[in-house]
């Protein structure tokens, strides 16, 4: 097996889909959590100003999604052609819904009448929230494994999806998303409705924190399997140690109101909690509930050496010219939203 900087060529490649996932978490998370709060802002001025605070950015945060589907199919055909047949219906839902907060978003504002835009302002908030959750269950169920038989193919219902343990999941990923786009729209705004946010971040904060707690007491007590991989290797216990520190941060930077540090701070935690979840697993992808020898993993999940070290160099350009991109549009729209005739 070919290795670069040391490391098998499916290693190495579980890395690169982790970060772009990671990514995508981080930057589309706050749009998501922006939206999940949304009818929170009852004046028609204080929602068209969190609109344009993620109108910028939003449709290209969700570039990184594709991406991340993309190097899941090239890297890991057998993992990307289990989880999305299994997952059919539940990624129906969130495509579905990822239309529908495009469209809140685009067609609200195209005219004045009140119910034409409280209309768009629920699909907003919902399909968010939606979003969020589908995420969670998702990366629930992935955290815990689902009953795939030995051709990979998914042996349960949809229903045996939303088992308690997932569900924890998906509420704690809305919860981490509202708290982190709280904090987002906390930076871009100013006056009345900056001070809104700022009872709006200190709540989310707190429904995030204990939603935390929860999730990392039920992980230790029902989910064995992803505190093993921490027992073998003790240095990686780092991980857990730093988004405890992280998340204390985030409480700190806000009670000394500053928000910026304090998004550092979230997007870092968000970042952590996938590494968590990727050490806990590897080196399995899809863990199966019927039989550990069915489980997919990093490598009998894996492309060919060759196919991977192609899209190695593919992967090598294009991620780095997207993250200029992405880093290009945040410092061209950075500082306080205004409004004028072009705005949402």
């Amino acid at each position: 097996m070919e290795t670069i900087f040391g490391l098998p060529l499916p290693t190495l490649w579980f890395l690169v889909v982790g970060g772009v996932f990671s990514g995508y978490a981080i930057l589309d998370g706050f749009d998501l959590g922006a939206g999940a709060l949304h009818l929170f802002f009852k004046k028609e001025e204080s929602r068209r100003i969190a609109l344009n605070a993620i109108g910028p950015v939003w449709d290209g945060n969700e570039v990184w999604l594709v991406i991340g589907g993309g190097a899941l199919f090239a890297g890991f055909p057998v993992v990307y052609a289990t989880v999305f047949s299994a997952f059919y219906e539940l990624f129906m839902v969130f495509l579905v819904m990822l239309i529908f907060r495009a469209i809140s978003i685009e067609f609200r504002s195209k005219e004045p009448m009140i119910w034409w835009r409280k209309m768009w302002d629920i699909s907003y908030s919902v399909s968010s929230i939606i979003i969020a959750l589908s995420l969670g269950l998702v990366l629930g169920n992935i955290i815990q494994g689902f009953a795939i038989d030995k051709n990979y193919v998914y042996q349960g219902t949809f229903l045996d999806f939303f088992n308690p343990y997932a569900i924890l999941i998906s509420v704690t990923t809305l919860a981490l998303f509202m708290m982190h786009g709280a904090i987002y729209l906390v930076m871009k705004t100013e006056n009345r409705l900056y001070a809104k946010l700022t009872i709006l971040v200190k709540n989310t904060t707190i429904f995030f924190v204990m939603m935390f707690a929860l999730t990392s007491v039920t992980t230790l007590l029902f989910v064995p399997h992803m505190v093993a991989r921490y027992k073998e290797v003790p240095y990686m216990f780092g991980f857990p140690v730093l988004a405890i520190l992280a998340v204390a941060n985030i409480t700190r930077q806000i009670s000394k109101r500053k928000y910026r540090a304090a998004f550092f701070s979230s997007a870092m935690v968000t970042a952590i909690l996938m590494v968590l979840v990727a050490v806990g697993l590897f080196p399995n992808i899809v863990l199966s509930t019927i039989d550990p020898d069915l489980h997919i993993t990093v490598f009998n999940g894996a492309s060919t050496d060759k196919s991977l070290k192609i899209m190695l160099t593919f992967a090598a350009i294009g991620v780095p010219l997207v993250g200029v991109y992405t880093s290009f549009v945040f410092w061209t729209f950075r500082g306080k939203v205004k409004l004028d005739e072009t705005s949402y």
